[in-house]
């Protein structure tokens, strides 16, 4: 009887700290999964599992630790589903990190309309959306993303960076097709890449191919 209350107490003290993060994570699990009650199905499977493992959560980050469950169901969900799409493989010789800095790509996501952000995220592979979310929607640092990633620190800088160029590349395309918006938004226009940032960014999308069982534990 005494284990029993033990194991409740536990859970309870648990749910105090992760149902603040329930946003959160159903932020994370909309854009990987793309559709919302998929993504109420993801998280509610998450937070099952989350208390199911709680003898896991050793303390620190409740968040990350939540964050990475709700990846870690998604990246399920996405399989069994055959809805898994292309992501990347880095090399980190190749792929150089850069200084992460308010960037124009930050800027489009906290100024542009919801439509555009919407269609520019849906075009990118789900482990650009999920990095994306990460650092520029729920503001995680690099150590925390690596944590819920599972990859080293120097892979979330150079995903990061490659997700952020991504982003723009479409987003620009985006906006081409909508000139009168674009005209309106003389900030977001100078943000857009030139026709030679967009061919050095088609040229990196050759790099692309599936990822094996490290997208998820």
């Amino acid at each position: 009887m005494s284990d029993q209350l033990s194991v409740r107490s536990e859970i309870g003290g648990l749910a105090e700290l992760l149902l603040p993060h329930l946003d959160s994570a159903y932020n994370l699990a909309r854009w990987l999964v793309r559709n919302d009650e998929d993504a109420e199905d993801v998280v509610q499977e998450a937070y099952l599992r989350a208390f199911q493992y709680a003898g896991g959560f050793r303390g620190g980050d409740a968040r990350a630790w939540l964050l990475t469950i709700v990846r870690n169901t998604s990246y399920r969900w996405l399989r069994k589903t055959r809805a898994y799409e292309a992501a990347v493989l880095f090399d980190e010789d190749i792929h150089t990190s850069s200084v992460d800095a308010s960037s124009p790509e930050q800027l489009l996501l906290q100024n542009a309309d919801g439509r555009l952000v919407e269609q520019a995220m849906n075009d990118l592979p789900v482990r650009f959306r999920e990095i994306l979310v990460l650092r520029e929607f729920e503001g995680l640092s690099y150590k925390e993303i690596a944590d819920v990633m599972h990859v080293p620190i120097g892979t979330v800088m150079s995903t990061l960076s490659r997700a952020r160029s991504r982003f723009r590349h479409a987003a620009g395309n985006l906006l081409r097709k909508d000139a009168p918006s674009a005209s309106e938004s003389p900030e977001l226009a100078r943000q857009l890449p030139t026709p030679a940032d967009q061919r050095s960014t088609d040229n990196d999308w050759k790099l692309e191919s599936e990822v094996g069982s490290d997208v998820s534990r």
